[in-house]
């Protein structure tokens, strides 16, 4: 019986020890204030996040990102990522944050938190004038003999592979990639986030064009960030509330996707 009670106090005591450690872990709000600078997980996606000619980054994501970090009072630290490792990267601490134009999935919600969209995307398509002549709709995609480009571990290849499951896919490490076999004619289309296919077609006029009039989903896109943390979601939720409510997420999206005054920028 001395035993027995000697055990219970034991596992009262480790499980009173666990909870008070559970509880005490640091918020990656606070190692973020210590360190003074925010390390942002991001990959590049016309016009989300983009070099300009002189390499600098520059994007609505940067933008964020860049607001974000002023608003703690730290500078932003941004580490390019393969769009295919960024949530293992993020989750073996590579970055405190995913600000990268991710979207909001179960599968992804799984493995990561993420925050109340802070703008919502959705998947659009660029194609080649020769090989997809005549083509208006996603059900002349949905061919056999039709080869569509995606960016690997991307919700535009899971998109393709739900409305065009008959076609090919070529998977693709990065976009650039993609839309290079595309402007050289060996796929039909490129399926992308909106509005990187528009920008890409009015690019090369004479070789490419957009088939359909809208987009064909439509996502919620949110910061992701890991598991735990309650004090970094509850401060970014509310901050992507803030920025709502001041208009700095509208004028944003309005200059970055809605117009074309920084296209100097890159050319």
């Amino acid at each position: 019986m001395k035993k027995l009670l000697c055990w219970m106090a034991a596992l009262i005591m480790l499980a009173a020890s666990t909870a008070y450690s559970a509880d005490s872990k640091e918020s990656v709000i606070e190692t973020i204030q210590k360190r003074g600078s925010i390390r942002i997980g991001m990959s590049t996606f016309v016009p989300w996040a983009m070099k300009d000619k002189t390499g600098k980054l520059i994007g609505f994501e940067i933008d964020v990102a860049r607001k974000l970090a002023q608003d703690m009072g730290v500078t932003p630290e941004f580490i390019p990522t393969a769009w295919s490792g960024i949530i293992p990267a993020l989750l073996t601490g590579k970055f405190d944050v995913i600000i990268g134009g991710m979207g909001i999935t179960p599968e992804r919600n799984l493995k990561v938190n993420f925050t109340i969209p802070y703008e919502y995307s959705g998947m659009s398509m660029v194609a080649h004038k020769t090989k997809a002549k005549g083509f208006s709709s996603l059900k002349d995609f949905n061919k056999k003999d039709v080869t569509i480009a995606v960016r690997m571990g991307t919700t535009a290849e899971q998109a393709a592979k739900k409305f065009m499951p008959n076609a090919k896919l070529k998977r693709f490490e990065n976009e650039s990639q993609a839309l290079q076999e595309l402007n050289l004619g060996r796929v039909h289309a490129v399926v992308s986030s909106a509005p990187m296919p528009v920008f890409h077609a009015l690019k090369y006029p004479d070789k490419l064009f957009v088939p359909l009039e809208d987009n064909f989903t439509r996502e919620p896109i949110g910061f992701a960030l890991r598991k735990g943390d309650h004090d970094a979601l509850n401060f970014f939720n509310n901050w992507i509330l803030n920025m709502h409510e001041q208009g700095f997420l509208k004028e944003k999206k309005e200059y970055w996707f809605e117009s074309k005054k920084w296209e100097d920028l890159v050319k």
